[in-house]
């Protein structure tokens, strides 16, 4: 379910579960990037953000490699790093919520102080600021993807049911002047991850976020990972920096994507992803580099996720800005890719928006649901199967 639950520590404190990440152009101010990171899945009225808890928004410059089709970028070791971080909550002498109080500073150190729940948020810096509950962007069938794996099958309706219908989560939006804090990068093309890390002098990272589903479905166990059948990688693979994996598991994670890419290109009963001589599947590099790919200098498009990506593997110059908008329909794109690889008609898990759409201007989420449903919408993303031995 995108990043809901994604793994045991998330579910133990949801505070600090990134839930979805969002990067693209603003679609009604030229010249500004929006970032948004939802945390807090099913979140109820008067949740709050953690005030142990740095919220990390991180982007580095990318530049294509010019040796033709490929499945990877070349991204810059300059950063760019924007970090929300929440006072303790200030509970009132009357009646009412309590006030929490937030702070971003951006690369340069500058702050930008802001109220959680402020429609109008924060403004310094060539910075606009929001935090508060918000109705979740997120739209899929859990169900019927859960049973796509669980039988092998694609399992996916003409007419889905969205499993978030209603619920809430908290949501940091980030709207920024291109020019004024990204000014000096070089290029245009910006990898964009998330993070939530402790608090402190020795801060430890508890989840990072790039791409929707690559942790709850695409490293998910689904019995075909004879490597590691038993081995849940995916609060491993939260505590790596999104730009550089550490060597130590990096073997479990390519076994992982080695052994499901395939799983997923049988589902239609043919095959349109080869393997290599050794085994490796074509998209197995390029979404272990598990970021966001935006363009800053294309207009807003509410329909490009992947399409930078899939520009690369194909050896064509992209024609959209990439990233991900609020409003786009990534499970269909996602699914459609591995499935597919794009030859044949679109895999479609039947829900093709969210309860409300968001809008195109700021905060563009959703007033949060006064009346969210009672049910939890967090669904096991281990598939069970009669046979374990593989497909």
């Amino acid at each position: 379910m995108s990043d809901h639950f994604s793994g045991p520590r998330a579910l133990a404190d949801p505070a600090c579960d990134l839930t979805d990440l969002y990067a693209f152009p603003s679609p009604s101010r030229p010249g500004h990037l929006v970032l948004v990171m939802n945390i807090f899945p099913n979140a109820r009225l008067g949740a709050l953000f953690s005030d142990a808890v740095s919220y990390r928004f991180r982007l580095r410059s990318v530049t294509i490699p010019a040796s033709g089709p490929g499945s990877h970028f070349d991204v810059g070791t300059d950063e760019y790093t924007l970090t929300c971080t929440f006072a303790v909550p200030v509970v009132p002498d009357g009646p009412g919520q309590s006030v929490q109080e937030g702070t971003c500073i951006l690369t340069n150190r500058e702050a930008v102080s802001f109220r959680v729940n402020d429609e109008q948020g924060g403004h310094a810096h060539g910075v606009r600021i929001f935090a508060g509950l918000r109705l979740d962007p997120f739209f899929m069938d859990v169900p019927r993807e859960v049973e796509t794996r669980a039988t092998r099958r694609i399992a996916f309706q003409a007419k889905g049911t969205n499993t978030l219908d209603g619920v809430n989560i908290l949501s940091i939006v980030v709207e920024l002047d291109v020019t004024t804090v990204l000014g000096r990068a070089p290029g245009t093309l910006f990898a964009v991850a998330a993070e939530t890390v402790t608090s402190g002098k020795l801060p430890m990272r508890l989840e990072r976020l790039g791409r929707p589903e690559v942790k709850n479905i695409l490293l998910s166990q689904n019995g075909v990972d004879t490597v590691n059948r038993d081995l849940d990688v995916r609060d491993l693979y939260n505590q790596e920096d999104p730009f550089q994996l550490a060597p130590d598991y990096l073997g479990a994670y390519r076994a992982r994507l080695n052994a499901n890419l395939p799983f997923f290109d049988r589902l239609d009963g043919k095959i349109d992803w080869p393997l290599s001589t050794d085994g490796a599947h074509p998209l197995t590099e390029l979404l272990l580099a598990d970021f966001l790919v935006v363009d800053v200098a294309k207009p807003y498009a509410e329909e490009s996720y992947l399409e930078i990506e899939r520009a690369r593997l194909e050896g064509r110059t992209h024609a959209t800005c990439g990233g991900r908008s609020l409003n786009d329909d990534v499970i269909d794109t996602l699914f459609t890719l591995i499935v597919t690889a794009g030859h044949g008609p679109c895999v479609s898990d039947g829900v093709d928006q969210a309860t409300v759409r968001a809008s195109q201007s700021f905060p563009y989420l959703a007033p949060p649901n006064p009346n969210p449903p009672d049910r939890d919408p967090g669904i096991p993303t281990a598939a069970t199967h009669e046979h374990e031995e593989g497909c």
